[in-house]
């Protein structure tokens, strides 16, 4: 699998987009990556448009000004989506901690019923049999 252009740290003069507000610079202002530092985690140095400078910026805030239009589009995307619901999980884990007896359920425990099941059985066996 070839890499992308997101998988790839940002090269000297390359022309990039802030996508968030830092430091007084708006997102959305674009600018040129001046200084890139860094060999596992790179950092940038940034002149905006206007002459404002930020050093210290982090690739997540950073993104292509190709790839613009596709980055806005994905976020309305990943914000239009439902969120996922965690109360179930909780609520098992409270049931189980409050000792009801109650076991966790396949979808809580993330354990498939049929292993859960053959557990079940298999303690009571132990203890019916010695």
């Amino acid at each position: 699998m070839a890499a992308t252009d997101l998988d790839k740290p940002f090269k000297l003069g390359e022309r990039v987009i802030l996508n968030t507000d830092d430091r007084g610079v708006p997102e959305g202002t674009p600018g040129r990556v001046k200084v890139a530092d860094g060999v596992t985690w790179f950092r940038y140095w940034v002149e905006f448009e206007g002459g404002r400078w930020l050093g210290s910026i982090t690739e997540s805030k950073l993104v292509r000004a190709k790839d613009w239009e596709d980055f806005q589009r994905r976020r309305a995307e990943e914000a239009a989506r439902p969120q996922v619901e965690q109360a179930p999980v909780a609520e098992a884990a409270a049931s189980e901690s409050a000792g009801d007896g109650a076991a966790a359920s396949g979808a809580a425990s993330k354990i498939p019923a049929h292993l859960l099941e053959r557990s079940k059985r298999a303690r009571e066996r132990k203890s019916a049999g010695g």
